[in-house]
């Protein structure tokens, strides 16, 4: 079985600009995604996709090729990971490089380390899936002490249930999630989706799935690498 490890960075970002490569406890946020891929030795080809230079240049200094730039039309704001990883195989397949098996490796996500990849791949091996997601449990939860808008604007419960929930943890479980996706080439390719077929869920913990998108989620990263160095 090939593997492939895809890792989307796109050059605009703009919530935190370059934040893919912005430095966090001395290092390109991108490094870290890069290097666990790397140190888990479970990839025949780690590919960044992306459309920036820069970004390219420290990819290939971390560990990662960049046989290709991705399209601009496949590098905006509402542009699908879908796409950047369809993309990604047919760019490969042009080279005659195929695969079993494609990774989506988010590197917002620093936290996922080598043992957490392996792990998942024999999950994602010993079960008859599609697709495994890394997923965090959710907190909070939609079955507890979460509320949205109705028509008029006044709050009303997110779920509908039978009973009351008075503790979070009798809430139905509920998932966030991200960070990592482990996908079967061939219903990929047929469904052309992330989301498709049977999907079953790697529980990871809070830290390690801890995304960022907002200069709050910089700072607890920060905090969380210099305890762990």
């Amino acid at each position: 079985m090939k593997i492939l490890c895809v890792i989307a960075a796109r050059g605009g970002s703009k919530g935190i600009p370059s934040k893919n490569i912005r430095m966090i406890n001395g290092k390109p946020l991108i490094s870290y995604a890069i290097e666990s891929a790397v140190s888990s030795n479970c990839f025949d080809k780690i590919v960044v996709s992306t459309d920036d230079k820069k970004i390219a240049t420290i990819a290939k200094t971390s560990g990662a090729s960049v046989p290709f730039y991705r399209p601009s039309h496949l590098a905006q704001d509402d542009s699908a990971p879908d796409d950047a990883i369809l993309h990604c195989l047919h760019e490969l397949a042009h080279q005659n490089e195929t695969f079993d098996i494609v990774v989506l490796r988010d590197c917002t996500v620093p936290f996922i380390d080598e043992i957490d990849i392996q792990n998942s791949l024999k999950l994602f091996s010993e079960n008859s899936c599609d697709v495994v997601a890394f997923s965090i449990k959710a907190h909070p939860n939609p079955y507890f002490g979460m509320m949205e808008p109705d028509k008029d604007g006044c709050l009303i419960p997110s779920k509908n249930v039978s009973s009351d929930i008075c503790r979070r943890q009798d809430s139905p479980i509920v998932y966030d999630v991200d960070g990592m996706f482990i996908l079967d080439v061939k219903n990929f390719l047929k469904t052309k989706k992330i989301f498709s077929g049977k999907i079953i869920p790697f529980e990871i913990s809070k830290e390690h799935g801890h995304m960022i998108d907002f200069e709050f989620d910089f700072k607890v990263a920060e905090l969380l690498m210099k305890a762990k160095s």
